[in-house]
């Protein structure tokens, strides 16, 4: 009897990525906003996609420890990312933006990025 493959959530991961991906095009004027989550950081990043640049970015380790009432340390640092994009945004004159999650649930930080970014005057 043949044995089944061994499920790997890494690459179902970035299947689910290439395939949002496809769909999406940030612009120098609506950029995408890109979102890397590991084990320690949270990474964000404003790309536009037309030139193949990165215009901004935020990561937690770069920010101070932040304590967000009612969230827990990795959440808080990441609902700070979000907000420390946004003010880069707003200094290079970028109101909107298109949220690319990067193949992962939008729960937990991804979210808490997402609601970052909103609360610093980013539209997505």
């Amino acid at each position: 009897m043949k044995r089944l493959a061994k499920v790997n959530k890494s690459n179902l991961r970035a299947v689910r990525h290439n395939r949002v991906r496809s769909r999406m095009i940030g612009t120098k004027e609506t950029p995408r906003l890109s979102v890397f989550r590991s084990l320690r950081s949270m990474t964000a990043q404003l790309v536009d996609d037309t030139a193949g640049k990165t215009i901004a970015f935020a990561k937690s380790s770069d920010l101070k420890s932040v304590k967000v009432e009612g969230k827990t340390a990795k959440v808080a640092a990441a609902y700070a990312v979000g907000k420390a994009l946004a003010e880069k945004a707003k200094g290079l004159g970028i109101s909107k933006v298109v949220f690319d999650r990067g193949g992962y649930r939008y729960h937990g930080r991804v979210e808490a990025v997402a609601q970052g970014a909103r609360e610093g005057g980013l539209q997505f």
